[in-house]
């Protein structure tokens, strides 16, 4: 495959961060204009195409580039793309009328089932070159947690059935679900990508300082799941099980740290290419503090009765870390220019509307009044992200 090709795909990867930026205005807006339409159906909209059409396409496409032969899979691989697009287009078409009924599941269990299909096919074709590659090695995890946590969507059909929506189990298995996506799936491949990028420079990892980090990490991440299931008041053991997690994803961030900071100084990167790279980890190392705190019971209590603090917490980790993270990458191998002017339109409504969620969180819990007009600047925020999103993408089509 030529890397056009590529650049397209990135192309409609960002399309979908778009569409999952005006459904979240949509959102934002319904207080204010009441549109006719099914909140919740619109959430499951906007939630799944920023999942699955933004990052899942951003990640499987950034990762056949970097580490598949492409002359022998080029074809096989465009068959995989359009079946994910005809899928996520099903799911974009359904959720906002119906939310989870028979179409929209259906396209959903299609979507599971292709991915499952990359995940096969980028295995059969990994470049002979990588075999030895600590960031492969990273891959392959990444892409275990992407097919574990699916098992949280096959598990909820049986639940509704069997249990019921209004069991603990229904809400545990969509926490499996995204627990895995984000601290597994997700991180770990911004993580793989940045050791390729050093890897690709010439840089050898200590083995045994990367056993140890990887060995924390995956540890970390496992455990760190039953932050997920404080809010049911387990017993004591499971808070030092999610207390043990958190701390061992801090310590392997830590080991990572050391075992690349020579690397990251010899990386030839651009002033906005080290800015958000810079963002993106300082956002993650963030998230897991925030995390951290969340294992003593009374910031666990706040994280469960405060909708808005863990929406911010969510959209830290994915309109943050996550997605700047993805900025960066794409910028690094040349598939998608992130500009300066762009950039900043998206950064200052990110940051507007993480520090206006988090306060909304804070005036419940402190019973203040809300201010007149929060949620029209609520809403005027979110669209600075639209803004930026568009501006990235209509200079890159120029582009290309």
């Amino acid at each position: 495959m030529k890397e056009r090709s590529y650049q397209r795909h990135i192309q409609v990867a960002m399309a979908y961060f778009i569409m999952a930026a005006l459904l979240g205005i949509l959102l934002r807006s319904y207080p204010i204009f009441f549109f006719g339409f099914h909140y919740r159906y619109m959430v499951h909209a906007h939630s799944h195409i920023a999942l699955l059409g933004w990052v899942y396409v951003a990640m499987t496409t950034l990762l056949h580039y970097c580490f598949v032969e492409k002359d022998t899979s080029g074809k096989r691989y465009r068959r995989i793309f359009g079946a994910t697009q005809v899928t996520l287009i099903g799911m974009l078409l359904t959720f906002p009328f119906q939310g989870y009924a028979l179409f929209s599941i259906i396209f959903s269990t299609l979507f599971l089932i292709v991915s499952y299909v990359f995940f096969y096919h980028f295995s059969k074709h990994i470049h002979p070159k990588f075999r030895d590659s600590k960031a492969l090695v990273c891959m392959k995890a990444a892409l275990w947690y992407m097919v574990i946590s699916s098992l949280g969507p096959w598990a909820l059909g049986v639940i509704m059935t069997t249990l019921g929506a209004q069991s603990i189990w229904y809400r545990l298995a969509i926490y499996f679900y995204l627990h895995f996506q984000y601290n597994g799936w997700m991180v770990l491949t911004l993580i793989g990508l940045f050791l390729f990028a050093l890897e690709q420079r010439g840089f050898v990892f200590p083995k045994k300082r990367f056993i140890q980090f990887f060995w924390a990490l995956n540890i970390g991440i496992v455990l760190s799941f039953f932050l997920s299931a404080l809010w049911t008041k387990p017993s004591t053991w499971i808070y030092l099980a999610a207390g043990l997690g958190a701390m061992a994803q801090l310590y392997a961030m830590v080991l990572l740290w050391l075992m690349t900071t020579n690397g990251f100084l010899a990386l030839p990167l651009s002033k906005m290419q080290d800015r958000l790279l810079k963002t993106a980890m300082v956002l993650l190392c963030i998230k897991l503090i925030l995390q951290l705190l969340t294992t003593f019971p009374y910031f666990a209590r706040m994280a469960v009765t405060y909708l808005d603090l863990t929406i911010g917490y969510l959209h830290l980790t994915f309109l943050g870390g996550i997605s700047i993270g993805l900025f960066f990458f794409v910028d690094y191998f040349g598939l998608f220019r992130i500009s300066r002017s762009t950039y900043r339109w998206y950064f200052l409504g990110f940051l507007l509307t993480e520090i206006l969620i988090f306060y909304r969180g804070f005036m419940v819990w402190q019973h203040w009044t809300m201010p007149k007009g929060f949620m029209e600047i609520l809403a005027l925020s979110s669209l600075l992200i639209l803004i930026g999103l568009c501006g990235m993408f209509l200079q890159n089509h120029k582009r290309t």
